[in-house]
């Protein structure tokens, strides 16, 4: 009898040794090799081949030019998920490879059960290997959409007997949850390895391309909220959704960091309700609170999120500092680029914040990294440093840079079209935006401003 073949894996990155090494020399992290058995003596057949063909067919491509390639547009699987829909790119796609990332109970088996349920008119297998069948109908129960769904449920963690199943149901559609709990036979490593991992989602991948059946993989995430397992899991797949939040909030973001099939940039949010998930069509409104009367340091940003306009409140409070040393804390924002800001209006324009607590907040637990708030932000600081409130209908979407000035920013006729729906009556954008823009078209004031003492004097005076 052969002897098994081991190999040293990364747990952090994937990267593969003959021999153990102390640190990794693709992600540079120190004592990450575990030994893994990777081959077996047997035959390295594929095991939904071997359990749907027998391991007997194989089909053999040749090479055609490509003005004589036929293209055939497949018709995508729409849901009623309208959110879901837009991040895929107008549905699903057959054939595809989906997967979705998120931490841990932030609702990534609710979505993919709530997907599952959703569709009737179409055969779904959902497959888990962390729940028992009578936990998912509970679920479902809970999620009212269980009478009328046409959903297998079978719980399993072997890719054999799980291929067998899929011969037998034939679904036309197929959710894992999760990656991280399949085992193939052909490696012998543990479940959640590197190496099982890899060769699971292979198996899936090539079961999905020559059966036209999409597939959707859940997966965990590391403690740094990478898609654990090896870094080529992304690569393999055709989609990486990120399902994101704070799990305190009760609004989720369904982000697509990769998406062969539409764009990279779109995202969905739904609100986390005792029965499910809800679709939040105009995530604008939520955004933003209502009040009765003027508050200091509360401004409101024009932002995008992937490529939707949506407007976002932004709260500041600065106070003298108790202590030596004074405070800087931000939530949903990057606390360096704060920091940075504030220096700026230190430096450039005398304002003592050295010595004063900042405490930024964005409203609705979402987290932004669009530039084009900057200018919010620091019309929030100085709004709660001269206690002076702004005014409620203004909106504010531009980048401030390290002199003062305040630079262009993207897209700026969705931003000032996202305002004007939303009933604001004046946006202040940088004048190097008004290049080409035909301001009569809206019924918005457009106020153009160059540096940020123009801005300090139109509202602070």
């Amino acid at each position: 009898m052969a002897k098994s073949k081991s190999a040293y894996f990364c747990q952090n990155c994937g990267y593969e040794s003959p021999k153990w090494m102390g640190q990794c020399p693709s992600c540079k992290q120190w004592n990450s090799f575990v030994e893994e058995v990777v081959e077996k003596t047997s035959s390295k057949v594929p095991e939904w081949r071997s359990s749907t063909t027998g391991g007997s067919t194989k089909r053999a491509n040749k090479a055609a030019i490509i003005h004589e390639i036929v293209y055939q547009d497949e018709s995508r699987i729409s849901t009623p998920d309208q959110e879901f829909n837009r991040v895929l790119g107008g549905g699903i796609v057959p054939g595809s490879l989906v997967l979705i990332g998120g931490e841990p109970g932030i609702g990534k088996s609710t979505l993919m059960l709530q997907l599952a349920l959703s569709i009737p008119q179409v055969k779904t297998l959902y497959i888990s290997g962390e729940e028992s069948e009578q936990q998912i109908k509970m679920r479902a129960e809970r999620l009212s959409q269980s009478s009328k769904a046409n959903c297998y449920i079978l719980t399993e963690t072997s890719t054999q007997n799980i291929f067998k199943q899929i011969e037998t149901v034939q679904p036309n559609v197929i959710v894992i949850d999760s990656i991280q709990t399949l085992h193939s036979s052909q490696i012998e490593s543990a479940p959640g390895s590197v190496s099982q991992v890899r060769e699971c989602t292979a198996e899936l991948l090539r079961f999905a391309k020559e059966t036209s059946t999409p597939v959707f993989i859940v997966g965990h995430i590391t403690k740094d909220g990478s898609i654990a397992g090896p870094k080529v899991l992304e690569h393999m797949v055709d989609t990486v959704l990120q399902f994101e939040g704070d799990r305190h909030h009760v609004y989720r973001i369904l982000r697509a960091v990769k998406n062969r099939f539409g764009s990279a940039s779109e995202l969905g949010i739904y609100e986390m309700q005792g029965s499910g998930l809800r679709e939040v069509s105009n995530p604008s409104e939520i955004m933003i609170s209502q009040r009765d009367e003027p508050v200091s340091g509360v401004s409101i940003a024009a932002m995008l999120e992937g490529m939707r306009p949506m407007m976002i409140e932004v709260q500041a409070l600065v106070s003298n500092s108790a202590f030596g040393t004074a405070q800087r804390s931000s939530t949903g924002y990057d606390t360096k680029r704060l920091n940075m800001l504030l220096a700026v209006l230190e430096k450039r324009f005398g304002f003592r914040l050295s010595a004063q607590d900042v405490f930024l907040n964005i409203a609705g637990g979402l987290r932004v990294e669009d530039p084009a708030i900057d200018l919010a932000v620091v019309v929030a600081i100085i709004s709660s440093q001269q206690d002076i409130p702004i005014r409620s209908n203004l909106t504010f979407a531009g980048e401030v840079g390290l002199s003062g000035e305040i630079r262009a920013v993207n897209r700026i006729e969705q931003r000032i079209q996202e305002a004007e729906k939303l009933g604001f009556d004046g946006i202040f954008i940088s004048k190097f935006n008004t290049k080409g823009l035909d301001a009569k078209k809206y019924n918005i004031a457009i106020r153009p401003v160059a540096k940020l003492e123009d801005i300090f004097s139109a509202l602070f005076g």
